[in-house]
């Protein structure tokens, strides 16, 4: 990895730190700040003493001995009116990649469309269809509105499990920070966004995803996070936010395709990328079951006390955010009662 010059790693800090995927992770603050961080599980229609807590790819809730994953994702607008098949598709792939993060499978899938009748209403669908297939989840029901007038908008939710659960919430001082991102594929037309499903068989795709289970029950990851818009750094920092604690994430290490620069990757949303928090003993783990699916992964860095996030490239450090003096999207450690 080609390292980063002093001067350029703090212009590189400022420019993520005032991106609009920060901005608008910046914005669930507002929901964090209005909503009770830890709900009282139900069983039913009672509370159970279970807490749920929230900020992580899914609510995870209790459910016998394993969780209940639920989690739901909106489309870009402008994705959904430019290429309305793979704004499907990614309606299913990012959902699904969020229980596999959790160390799920996925169970079923709904959507909410609305659409005017100049829409192309078969091309989304499409895409959800076979991504559904491809992953093998089903598309069990949901809503579907023709407004001339509104707006064409998807949202999509999904219902998961897992027996033996990952989170965000574990991080702990003294791990080692490994990054696993495959990249086989490229850019998706001029969308920051690396498509490493296309052309793969529908069996590798659940394969891959299914290693992150591998991991939750191996107990080897005390944290792990989805790569999502916020590119590697931003994820990062919402697992390090939610963990409570800081780290270092060594630029250098970070797996990254050839003739993709920095700033380009480090924006970018990967259809498959993850973040751990292991402990050294459980690296050695997370890396060679990563590697034997083709995927690129790196120890690139390490948890700290500090509750910042530093980023480093030859040598030299420059600090992207103090959650202690700006929280990120205000889902941390609960709040006490």
């Amino acid at each position: 990895m080609k390292n980063v010059r002093h001067v350029q790693l703090d212009e590189l800090v400022a420019r993520l730190a005032g991106s609009a995927a920060f901005r608008s992770k910046r914005d669930i603050g507002r929901l964090a700040a209005g909503v009770d961080a830890a709900p009282a599980a139900v069983a039913r229609w009672s509370e159970t003493g279970a807490r749920v807590l929230l900020g992580d790819d899914t609510a995870a809730i209790p459910d016998g001995d394993g969780h209940l994953l639920f989690a739901a994702e909106g489309i870009l607008p402008a994705l959904l009116e430019r290429d309305p098949y793979f704004a499907g598709w990614c309606a299913v792939m990012v959902n699904v990649s969020d229980v596999a993060a959790m160390g799920g499978f996925p169970l079923a899938l709904v959507d909410v469309y609305f659409h005017a009748g100049a829409s192309d209403v078969e091309g989304v669908l499409a895409g959800v269809r076979d991504a559904c297939r491809a992953y093998g989840v089903p598309l069990v029901g949901g809503h579907t509105t023709r407004s001339d007038d509104g707006p064409h908008a998807l949202a999509v939710a999904i219902l998961g499990r897992a027996d033996h659960l990952l989170t965000s919430f574990g991080a702990q001082a003294g791990d080692d920070l490994v990054v696993g991102i495959d990249l086989r594929g490229d850019y998706h037309a001029d969308f920051p966004f690396w498509n490493a499903s296309k052309g793969r068989a529908p069996r590798d795709l659940r394969d891959d995803l299914a290693v992150l289970g591998t991991l939750a029950a191996s107990g080897a990851v005390h944290a792990c996070k989805d790569v999502s818009n916020a590119g590697v750094a931003g994820s990062l920092l919402m697992m390090l936010e939610a963990s409570g604690v800081g780290g270092v994430l060594d630029l250098d290490r970070v797996p990254r395709p050839e003739g993709v620069d920095l700033p380009a990757w480090l924006a970018t949303f990967p259809s498959f990328g993850f973040v751990f928090a292991a402990p050294p003993e459980g690296t050695g783990a997370v890396l060679g079951l990563l590697r034997e699916r083709g995927i690129a992964c790196e120890r690139a860095g390490r948890v700290d006390a500090s509750s910042q996030l530093r980023l480093a490239s030859a040598g030299h450090e420059a600090l992207l955010w103090d959650l202690a003096r700006q929280p990120f999207t205000g889902f941390g450690p609960p709040r006490s009662s």
